[in-house]
């Protein structure tokens, strides 16, 4: 196949055949080429020409292509919509290459591999995970963030474990083994990971084997090393900057589902998919990048060790009584880059001067951070404090080092101070001296032959000479220079002199560029050396900074320390939602309290549409959210328990992707919250059961509720709008009617969003479609057909109270009744068993009167016979 081509593009065919999954950038002098299918694809997704060449075939081939300079924002368009793409580079000097120039792939870019371009957020990490499926049916999972060198791995009991990491990792990108399950594919990417990679190897390479030395379990490192792996033959180059592999288990958080984490909009809301509007939004006045991304990783994973809780309490109280001190510190902060990113790039080799500038001004802030947070009046503070390590030798050496505006390339030189290199300052001063000499040549050739407009100039083929404008060459002297170059309105000419000056500064400019890239690097690599220090420095700057932020947010909202119930109690006081509280700004929040205990296990929640029962439900399970990371909580008093798990069903989400109904959905999260929910746990169901005939949707409302109560004995918030159902308060102890009132105002309803004891009085529907502006015709026939309803239903229910009382009264006559079954020795017969079965499973009340007196009187014939 490839004979008929040129070698260049036999070569090219060589190297797309290892990158088939990839955009291949085939680098051609200035330019990145594409051929084939990845030229005619690529045209279209970065909307640019599409031409073609003469490949050495029978046919032109297609091909485009993209400026060497300006690759990366092509890159970034590439890996935002989910392609890979391999960087092709040449390997060898093109004047000195005796056929095709040497050419190898020296990067794969993916989407989970991004190590700088507007594909990294700065308060998001870039997840990249691993999946690797065991013959017991577990699973392992890993993620790394290659930008910071993060890595992390579990051992999880169930693919939807799975799903649910990879969502609270947001990962872009997950390796598999060739073989992996298509159906659980297929999972992922309805979870909208975009790239599915594969990876077989999981050998422990000696390279990685000292990140992996607090693994003791071999499915961890299998599945761990898959993904060292995968990176190790996709980057090629170091990784030294790979942190030492954490394990945890999902049982040391606060489990929030997919489901869950979405209808309390956490870290970004249903509608728009934005920050805007979500607790994250609310919470966040961090004043650094890491301390951004540390704060979204608190979010998804709260604690449930009270002990650290309270650690991080400890801190928030005290940066909240200490004000000057708080905002001395996030004036600090604020002029502290991203350490672990930069530190990634150190090892990665593609961190600059002006990023290792950025560097030493953040080092150079630690010494204050260090003094403001050891002078706190906390034990705790002052612990932390004196872990901070300002790194002193990196930051002296690169202030010796590095001018401070340096260039954006380390290729060019200018990014080495003078004073700092001997032999640099030696070249740098030939340099110079030379172009003084130049300047010096110029005024004295113009003084001697009289010419004003003589110029000495540089010209990158042709080197130095001497110009003078055609007009003028009447004035030289014959043989006073040497003619080197005619152009259309001058001569130019050069000396010996001027030849023997060139071949010293250029030599000089040259060796100045190289050796300044050589020191640079020697740079690079003694801050390498420190990238472990560099790491742990700032994820405790991180974290001062998410408590900080704690602090600050919880004093401007009027936020109070809670406390924590062993006696699984909440008491809520005032309690507020605190993402709406801050969006309503000026208007008046309405508090509500919140109690519940032993006695009141459920709350039933009655009430109009609109009057805030949602609201009230969200605003529990974020106080849980917002104690469990260790921040203050908007109430003016608080005490919780510390809940293991929650689990909320809230609002309509149709799941048109995987053809699921929104009753289907509503019944899958149902399901997985009663599944897995334990004593500890917090359930929110919202109106459960409206997908489906009214009978149907109150039967699933009461069933849930009595398995919940009887069975689990979690903590549960159910609203509903049957309110049939609030009977139940009479029937199961632990279950408890409130509502959010409403008043009637002449003939218009008037939300007072205030949580009272009791059921609601009635549903104010007609009245809500009243307020959504619904024609007044049909308004009027709406209330006219309630009236008639509610009329009915009262004779119906007079009639079924009747019939009801004739039944009883006969019933209570039969000798079934008068004679009742006892047990004789203890004991019953086989067929007194079976009758007594039949009684349980039947519901007397529920039949008409004839009916329950021929099944009664059948009963008591088949216990005689």
């Amino acid at each position: 196949m490839m004979a008929g081509y040129t070698p260049m593009i036999q070569q090219y065919l060589r190297v797309k055949a290892d990158y088939e999954d990839a955009f291949l950038f085939f680098r051609l002098g200035d330019f990145y080429e594409m051929f084939f299918e990845d030229a005619e694809k690529a045209s279209q997704e970065l909307e640019i020409t599409l031409t073609s060449r003469d490949g050495g075939g029978k046919e032109r081939i297609p091909m485009c292509g993209v400026p060497y300079h300006s690759a990366p924002q092509y890159i970034d368009q590439l890996i935002e919509k989910g392609y890979k793409v391999a960087i092709c580079e040449q390997t060898e000097d093109p004047k000195q290459a005796k056929g095709v120039v040497k050419r190898e792939v020296v990067q794969l870019i993916t989407p989970g591999t991004m190590m700088d371009g507007r594909g990294l957020n700065d308060k998001e990490n870039n997840y990249i995970a691993t999946i690797t499926s065991f013959a017991d049916e577990t699973y392992g999972f890993a993620c790394n963030d290659l930008s910071t060198g993060e890595n992390r791995v579990t051992l999880l009991v169930s693919f939807d474990d799975c799903l649910n990491e990879l969502s609270l990792t947001g990962a872009k990108e997950v390796v598999v083994a060739h073989d992996f399950d298509g159906e659980l594919t297929r999972k992922m990417k309805e979870r909208s990971v975009m790239t599915i990679s594969s990876e077989d190897d999981t050998e422990i390479k000696d390279t990685f084997a000292h990140l992996l030395e607090k693994i003791t379990q071999d499915k961890l490192s299998i599945t761990i090393s898959r993904l060292f792996n995968y990176l190790y033959r996709t980057q090629k180059r170091s990784l030294d900057h790979l942190q030492p592999v954490t394990t945890y288990q999902v049982q040391q958080y606060m489990k929030i589902d997919y489901y869950s984490k979405r209808n309390l909009e956490l870290t970004e809301t249903i509608r728009s998919k934005g920050k805007k509007g979500s607790l994250l939004w609310l919470l966040d006045e961090t004043m650094t990048a890491m301390g951004g991304r540390m704060l979204k990783a608190w979010i998804d994973r709260p604690l449930i060790d009270k002990e650290q809780i309270e650690y991080r309490q400890s801190l928030v109280e005290t940066f909240i009584a200490q004000y000057f001190e708080r905002e001395e510190l996030r004036e600090m902060l604020k002029e502290v880059y991203d350490l672990e990113r930069l530190a990634g790039r150190v090892a990665f080799g593609n961190v600059n001067a002006r990023d290792l500038t950025q560097l030493k001004r953040s080092l150079q802030h630690v010494p204050k951070i260090k003094e403001i947070v050891g002078h706190l009046p906390n034990k705790k503070a002052v612990q932390l404090a004196d872990k901070l390590d300002p790194c002193e030798a990196v930051t002296d050496l690169l202030d010796r080092s590095l001018v401070e505006n340096a260039p954006v390339s380390i290729k060019e030189g200018n990014i080495i101070r003078d004073g700092y290199h001997k032999e640099l300052d030696q070249y740098r001063d030939a340099s110079r001296n030379g172009k003084t000499w130049l300047a010096e040549l110029e005024k004295r050739e113009r003084e001697k032959t009289g010419i004003k407009s003589l110029k000495v100039g540089y010209n990158r083929v042709f080197g130095y000479y001497i110009e003078v404008t055609k007009a003028n060459l009447h004035l030289l002297q014959e043989g006073l220079y040497e003619r080197k170059q005619t152009l259309t309105n001058a001569e130019r000419f050069v000396t010996a002199e001027l030849k023997e000056k060139e071949a010293l500064i250029l030599q000089a400019e040259e060796k100045s560029v190289e050796l300044e890239y050589k020191i640079f690097t020697e740079i690079r690599e003694f801050v390498k050396e420190y990238i472990p220090r560099l790491q742990a420095l700032a994820k405790l700057i991180s974290e001062l900074d998410v408590l900080q932020c704690f602090a600050t947010v919880s004093e401007q909202r009027h936020y109070v320390k809670p406390s924590f119930s062993e006696e699984r109690r909440i008491d809520i006081i005032d309690g507020r939602h605190p993402v709406v509280e801050k969006v309503m700004a000026a208007q008046e929040y309405v508090p509500n309290d919140c109690l519940m205990n032993s006695e009141r296990e459920i709350l039933l929640i009655t009430g109009p549409n609109m009057s805030g029962k949602s609201t009230y439900m969200r605003q529990i399970a974020l106080t849980a959210v917002l104690a469990q990371i260790g921040c203050f909580v908007p109430a003016s008093e608080a005490v919780l328990p510390i809940f293991d798990q929650v689990f909320t069903r809230i609002g309509a989400a149709d799941d048109l992707i995987s053809g699921q109904s929104t009753f289907m959905v509503e019944m899958l999260e149902a399901n997985y919250a009663i599944t897995n929910a334990t004593q500890n746990s917090l359930i929110l169901f919202d109106e459960i059961g409206r997908g489906t005939s009214t009978y149907d949707g109150m039967a699933l409302a009461q069933a849930m509720i009595e398995y919940i109560h009887d069975r689990i004995g979690a903590k549960m918030l159910f609203s509903t709008h049957y309110h049939e159902l609030t009977v139940l308060e009479k029937e199961l102890n632990r279950v408890k009617n409130v509502h959010v009132s409403a008043i009637e105002q002449n003939g218009k309803v008037v939300f007072l969003h205030k949580i009272k004891q009791g059921p609601a009085d009635k549903s104010y529907g007609i009245n809500v479609a009243e307020l959504a502006n619904l024609p007044t015709g049909l308004i009027s026939r709406a209330t006219e057909i309630l009236h008639i309803l509610e009329n009915t239903k009262s004779k119906n229910e007079d009639i079924q109270t009747n019939e009801q009382d004739v039944a009883k009264e006969e019933i209570a006559q039969l000798s079934f009744f008068e004679q009742p079954v006892k047990p004789k020795k203890n004991e019953f017969t086989q067929k007194e068993k079976q009758v007594i079965n039949q009684v349980k499973e039947l519901n007397i009340l529920d039949m008409t009167p004839l009916d329950a007196i021929n099944t009664l009187y059948k009963l008591q014939k088949k216990l005689k016979g």
